[in-house]
């Protein structure tokens, strides 16, 4: 039987509201396995300290709680371990915030074992500032000399522990890097295009890897943060040879700074890609607003400029006519269905566009004598098409970035 709870959004009144946060925050809620029976929107004069909202309004929200049975009250916004103390001690319902509702969902949906390291890290680092206030349940006291309680010993304790795992935490994910940074330097050493999907969750990346790749191994579902540990597959190209697909983690409003913090690593798959493909889902009416968010991340995360390329996908669920007015609207994007495999032709065609400003296609000539650099060719080039020529020689058609080429011709030229 899922919770049942009630959602909070305070805002101030100098503040333009903002529909999709709250309606957002219900998606999480049911992500999570929760109902939510009742939703408030509280515009405020000044946020409260020691609350975050005014009295009258948690009386009305208690009252609620006994009304329903609500099991919890989640805030929109990041509580502080004061003001959830003291939210608990007035509310009959455990208190939560977004980012604990979002951590929870994480703790969920992690499946590598890198995954679940960074979920715990920033669990960890979101509870110990919150271990303080459970003072009564503890015996807590005051510090000082004759004033040490047991649950004050607990309480220290227990922050010692928190730290000490901590710390374990982070050398794991520090070790956890360095075998991602040796796994990328390998995928480098193979010569093959490298491309990031990024977008807001639920916009359909994994769905769309799927259907690429031509598997089901991704998973994907009809649910935010579906996906959190990054998948890369191979993808044939239409001319030979291959590309590397990677589906990211889906961003959100209001990322939590832990989890941006502890993903790092993970969406650090997005700086090393020759392309970024932005998904998003054109049968959002939020679509904007999540775009920008999307744009927003990745400048704070401080992702290099790369080419990108705007997907619209889920077309299969707009009508006729809103579909005219979006290709009017995004005449550069690339229009799909990744569900039903519509548009793929014209992405991949996109895709190997924008990759010609990194990657070019060019011929090679090579003459008997100069077979002994057939291996140097294939290490640093996505050869193509290979052709035997009279006497031995080989006409070679390759993809490869201007760099590797100018210092093959230059080999070639001396061999």
């Amino acid at each position: 039987m899922s919770e049942t709870v009630i959602l909070v959004g305070a805002a101030l009144k100098t503040q333009t509201p903002d529909p999709q946060s709250l309606e957002e925050l219900k998606r999480l809620a049911e992500t999570a396995g929760a109902q939510a029976v009742a939703v408030y929107s509280v515009r405020l004069e000044a946020y409260n300290p020691a609350t975050l909202i005014g009295s009258g309004k948690l009386r009305e929200i208690a009252a609620a709680c006994e009304a329903y049975s609500a099991d919890a009250v989640i805030f929109d916004d990041e509580i502080t371990p004061a003001q959830q103390k003291n939210l608990e001690e007035i509310l009959p319902a455990k208190v939560l915030d977004r980012t604990r509702l979002i951590l929870d969902i994480f703790a969920q949906r992690a499946r590598t074992q890198e995954g679940k390291l960074q979920v715990e890290l920033a669990q960890l680092n979101y509870l110990l500032p919150r271990l303080s206030g459970r003072g009564a349940a503890m015996m807590q006291q005051k510090g000082g000399i004759g004033m040490r309680g047991p649950g004050e010993r607990k309480l220290e304790y227990d922050r010692r522990r928190l730290r000490a795992r901590i710390t374990r935490l982070e050398k794991e994910i520090d070790l956890v890097k360095r075998e991602r940074a040796l796994r990328r330097r390998r995928r480098s050493s193979v010569p093959l295009p490298q491309i990031a999907l990024i977008g807001y969750t639920n916009a359909g990346k994994s769905t769309l890897l799927n259907a690429l790749a031509n598997t089901c191994a991704v998973y994907a579902d009809d649910k935010l943060f579906a996906t959190l540990d990054p998948t890369t597959r191979r993808v044939p190209m239409r001319g030979g040879g291959q590309m590397l697909f990677t589906d990211t983690v889906g961003f959100i409003q209001k990322l939590p700074h832990a989890l941006v913090s502890a993903f790092r690593a993970t969406l650090e798959e997005t700086a090393f890609a020759d392309v970024l493909l932005h998904v998003h889902d054109a049968s959002s009416p939020l679509r904007e607003n999540q775009s920008r968010t999307v744009r927003q991340i990745l400048t704070d995360l401080h992702v290099p400029a790369l080419p990108v390329i705007d997907i619209m996908n889920k077309t299969d669920l707009l009508s006729a006519p809103r579909l005219r007015a979006l290709k009017e609207q995004y005449p550069h994007a690339v229009f799909i269905s990744a569900q039903n495999k519509q548009g793929l032709p014209q992405l991949m065609a996109a895709v190997e566009k924008a990759l010609q400003s990194k990657w070019k296609i060019y011929t090679l000539f090579l003459r008997a004598e100069q077979a002994g650099l057939l291996g140097q060719i294939y290490t640093s080039c996505l050869v193509l098409h290979r052709t035997a020529l009279p006497a031995g020689g080989l006409q070679l058609r390759v993809m490869a970035t201007e760099g590797n080429y100018s210092h093959l011709t230059a080999q070639l030229t001396k061999a």
